[in-house]
């Protein structure tokens, strides 16, 4: 699959469209609607990549906040059903944790939960090491939290 990313406003259509249909995955796996309490925004991410196919249609999504501690966070990263496997996910990885890298970030820290098998496979299979969990999600029986070095 061809593809590119690129960054975009946080509230374009197609990022709204795609939020929309990671947090109706999420509440369909959990059976209870998105209980994050610090919901990123536009003010609060430095970037919001969306991925898109040869046709131009967004597929995928990731954004980066950066912590009061240097550390960088990962929020909703989200790839579309069909785009599953194709290296979509792994390229918005590898791009936010190179916007990182540039804002001086030399650690990458996110929080999945244990009802995406998937992800966790992915985040483990990407160089991901399993944490106690920051913020919100330490301790949380939910949440299964990772954090990379950057080189």
């Amino acid at each position: 699959m061809t593809f590119t990313l690129s960054p975009e406003p946080w509230d374009s259509a197609d990022g709204a469209r795609l939020r929309a249909a990671m947090e109706k995955e999420l509440a369909a796996r959990y059976g209870i609607p998105d209980q994050e309490t610090d919901r990123p925004t536009a003010e609060t991410v430095d970037v919001f990549l969306i991925a898109r196919d040869a046709a131009g249609e967004a597929t995928g999504c990731g954004a980066l906040r950066l912590l009061p501690d240097g550390t960088g966070e990962v929020k909703r990263m989200y790839v579309s059903p069909d785009a599953r496997g194709t290296g979509v996910a792994t390229a918005l990885l590898r791009a936010l944790e190179d916007h990182a890298r540039q804002r001086g970030a030399d650690t990458v820290q996110l929080s999945t939960g244990v009802e995406q098998p998937d992800a966790i496979r992915f985040y483990d299979r990407e160089g991901y090491r399993r944490t106690d969990g920051y913020g919100p999600y330490r301790g949380h029986p939910m949440a299964v939290c990772f954090a990379r070095r950057l080189a």
